[in-house]
């Protein structure tokens, strides 16, 4: 599969929290936790278990940053 998004990071899963619709990622790349917010349907058809190799694609066109 070839994607036009330029940031792959390749890491661990390491905790999958199912909500009513919604699934909590986390993925250990490096060292460092990366969260992504998919369906539980997507989970599902990853069959995304802990421990598990995966890839957190990023493909944004603006990063906010904001202080208080």
């Amino acid at each position: 599969m070839k994607l036009s998004a330029r940031n792959i990071l390749t890491g661990t899963v390491v905790e999958v929290v199912r909500g009513a619709t919604t699934a909590h990622v986390k993925l250990d790349v490096d060292g460092t936790i990366i969260t992504s917010s998919i369906t539980n349907e997507a989970a599902d058809d990853l069959a995304l278990e802990v421990g598990q190799q995966a890839h957190a694609v990023v493909k944004a066109s603006d990063v906010l940053i904001a202080v208080d």
